[in-house]
């Protein structure tokens, strides 16, 4: 079975990074929030500062234990972070929420 790689593109945020360059003004590369949907319907929520390559890597089952049980269909959104405190923080607030807020935080 094959597994459709679609990637959500994210856009920069008002924190003065750019996507093309995975470094910040400060010299530190930027932390992404991501929420995957995976192939039972779940949402999968993880924090990284390469989001391809994480993605690729629950794709291959080499990512999270969960997302190897259950594997990951779509990225289907990202926020943007200065640092990788900051994402954690808010992976946090985003795994505390019901599955019908969670889309609702990355907006």
């Amino acid at each position: 079975m094959a597994i459709k790689l679609s990637l959500f593109k994210p856009e920069p945020t008002k924190l003065g990074l750019s996507l093309e360059s995975p470094e910040s003004s400060l010299g530190k590369a930027p932390w992404f929030l991501y929420l995957i949907e995976c192939k039972n319907g779940a949402y999968y929520a993880g924090i990284t500062n390469n989001i391809e390559s994480r993605f690729s890597a629950h794709l291959s089952g080499k990512g999270a234990r969960y997302t190897r049980a259950n594997p990951p269909l779509k990225i289907v959104a990202t926020k943007l972070f200065a640092d990788r405190s900051a994402a954690s923080i808010a992976e946090a607030q985003l795994k505390k929420l019901p599955r019908i807020k969670k889309l609702g935080f990355f907006t």
